[in-house]
């Protein structure tokens, strides 16, 4: 995640377009069938009052007559005006929502007046699959009424995944010798946003006890990129972090002083990406690092990130990794706090439903018993959090084509020559796939069109309720439209929380990600559009981790799915929705954690978890 904005507006007129219109029109029509009745018993009456006398008064009583018809065809004709009206004012705040109301993120380089000119600029709506759209609106229209499935919101292998239970923070004997000589102390500066600073983090708290060394709590790099001066402990709680390691890992806040006065440059102790290989196995920090830490007492790793490979790694290693990452990282109160209010009114409801709901909301969200919670399980209010990667820096880099046309690709090339000079002399001295061949290949980002057929594909009904979680869309509304025509109730944080809520976040894009990891994780269903997403990773490893089986998460195999939407001019939507929901379902098979995998991401292992064979 990365820099988010906010642009104030309505938020009541976000996520409740299909209630709020059906209550306005509903309203409207009892109104004038109330006025319609009442004229009615009007000239029933006086028909009766005057059938004595017709003769006297039947021209009276003609006259009467048109004058109470012209009045109500006055106020059908006013009303139809009004209906009409008010749906095209429905229809124009969602446009100036969707437009306005996107998540933003800083993309490299970019400045925020320049990134405004490439996403903002109004376009005409793009549609790739304009026939798959129109029978997807014919499917969900058909469905609207019909009961919901309800495996759409569970884990299709729920007594499998059930078996799998958190275990990493299970107390084990501190190993041999591992405070008896402390070999010094380790620095590390975090670089990225929220997500990468929480896998360094974590990283760092492996090569301490690899290395048996002291870790000083991580300071995170500040980035032009990211644009977020916030340090560890305006996002983590630290003397909550330094508790729950404190039995296996040394955790300190500060350097000692006879070591903070040091050039850690001039003395050798700064160690940079270029002195260690991404993914390093234990062996090279044993080589490398090792001797500068006994010869100084102190290494600075600078730029630190995904500089610890996953495999091979020994299991006690692998279980600090886990413990850190789902126990001993809880967000600030503040975060928490403001966090537990977004989810409670995406739910319309109050309590905490899950392990999630504790272990990333706290106290701030209050427990129910079995019976309240079943209740509230079937409530209206489930909802499904999409992370939707559709960035101007991610649909430049990938050098797809997205259907907007000449004008867009050039735009692509533009803000890559300006922001991609690297990728722009690699493709003038190698020869580049087609974009046909890119798409074949799944190398291009799902858009939020396709996005959309993926969920009416699998069964999601019209008025489901969608928390869209991200950056800035590019294109803004001319590519949201697809989506937001099959699927209106689209939320943010931006539009559930007040702007005094958002303030104290304005300018802090670490805190406003976490705001939005917090609604992923807890969603009832997950929906990621890039597996390689940090933020989708550790969201669904959270899931993994802590939902017992009741938190599915969606992974399109963009491959697959190119191949399917390839035959968007014949296939049938019987078909359609047969190979995408087995699409779905073969990635959310039950397995181990593969060899290489992450561990953040695909927690389900023995040095992480515990099967039960019950």
């Amino acid at each position: 995640m990365g820099k988010q904005g906010s642009k104030e507006y309505d938020p009541s007129n976000v996520g409740r377009r299909m209630s709020g219109g059906d209550y306005s029109l509903s309203s409207k029509m009892l109104w004038l069938h109330g006025l319609k009745s009442h004229d009615f018993h009007v000239l029933r009456n006086d028909s009766m009052k005057y059938s004595s006398c017709k003769g006297s008064f039947v021209g009276k009583k003609h006259l009467w007559f048109r004058k109470d018809v012209k009045s109500v065809v006055f106020v059908f004709v006013l009303m139809s005006f009004l209906i009409l009206l008010d749906s095209f004012l429905v229809s124009f705040f969602d446009s100036m929502i969707l437009q306005n109301g996107s998540t933003v993120r800083k993309s490299p380089g970019l400045k925020e007046e320049e990134r405004d000119a490439y996403i903002m600029k109004e376009k005409s709506p793009v549609q790739m699959y304009d026939r798959l759209l129109k029978l997807a609106s014919i499917s969900l229209a058909k469905k609207e009424f019909k009961q919901e499935s309800s495996t759409l919101w569970e884990e299709p292998n729920r007594s499998q995944v059930a078996t799998w239970k958190p275990c990493a923070d299970t107390k084990v004997p501190k190993s041999l010798g591992i405070y008896k000589k402390n070999n010094g102390y380790i620095l590390i500066s975090a670089n990225g946003g929220l997500n990468q600073q929480r896998v360094a983090i974590c990283n760092a708290v492996a090569v301490a006890s690899l290395l048996n060394a002291t870790l000083v709590i991580p300071r995170f790099l500040y980035s032009n990129v990211w644009n977020d001066p916030s340090q560890f402990g305006d996002i983590y709680q630290e003397e909550y972090f330094i508790d729950v390691m404190k039995d296996e890992v040394d955790i300190v806040k500060e350097l000692p002083s006879h070591l903070a006065l040091l050039d850690l440059e001039a003395i050798g102790s700064l160690i940079t990406d270029a002195d260690l290989v991404k993914e390093a196995k234990p062996t090279d920090y044993v080589r490398t690092v090792l001797p500068i830490l006994l010869k100084n007492g102190v290494v600075h790793f600078l730029g630190y990130g995904n500089r610890l490979g996953f495999d091979p790694l020994p299991s006690e290693l692998q279980r600090l990794r886990c413990k850190c990452n789902f126990h001993a990282l809880k967000f600030v109160p503040e975060i928490q706090h403001v966090g537990s209010s977004l989810v409670r009114r995406i739910r319309k409801y109050d309590a905490a439903l899950s392990m999630l709901d504790k272990q990333l909301l706290g106290n701030f969200m209050h427990s129910i018993d079995s019976k309240q919670h079943a209740a509230a399980a079937r409530g209206p209010f489930k909802y499904l959090a999409l992370h939707l990667r559709f960035e101007i820096d991610m649909v430049a880099y990938s050098l797809c084509d997205f259907g907007g046309g000449e004008s867009e690709r050039n735009e692509l090339q533009a803000y890559r020559e300006i922001h991609f000079p690297l990728l722009i002399e690699r493709l003038k001295n190698s020869k580049s796939l087609s974009h046909s061949e890119l798409r074949k290949l799944g190398k291009c980002p799902l858009t939020p069109e396709e996005s959309a057929l993926v969920l009416a594909g699998l069964g999601f009904k019209h008025r489901t309720y969608i928390y869209l979680a991200g950056s800035q869309i590019y294109g803004g509304n001319s590519r949201m439209n697809s989506f937001t025509n099959l699927y209106p109730n689209l939320v943010t944080k931006e539009t559930l929380l007040t702007p005094r809520e958002l303030a104290p976040f304005q300018n802090f894009s670490s805190k406003l990600a976490a705001l939005d990891f917090i609604a992923c994780a807890t969603a009832d269903v997950f929906a990621m559009t890039d597996s390689g997403s940090q933020l989708s990773s550790l969201v669904s490893g959270f899931r993994t981790y802590y939902s017992g089986g009741s938190a599915p998460t969606l992974r399109p195999n963009k491959k697959r799915l190119a191949a399917i939407l390839s035959e968007n001019s014949t296939i049938g939507w019987n078909s359609f929705e047969d190979r995408v929901k087995k699409m779905i379902e073969e990635g959310q098979r039950v397995h181990v954690r593969r060899f290489g995998r992450s561990i953040y991401r695909q927690p389900r292992c023995p040095q992480c978890m515990c099967k039960s064979y019950l």
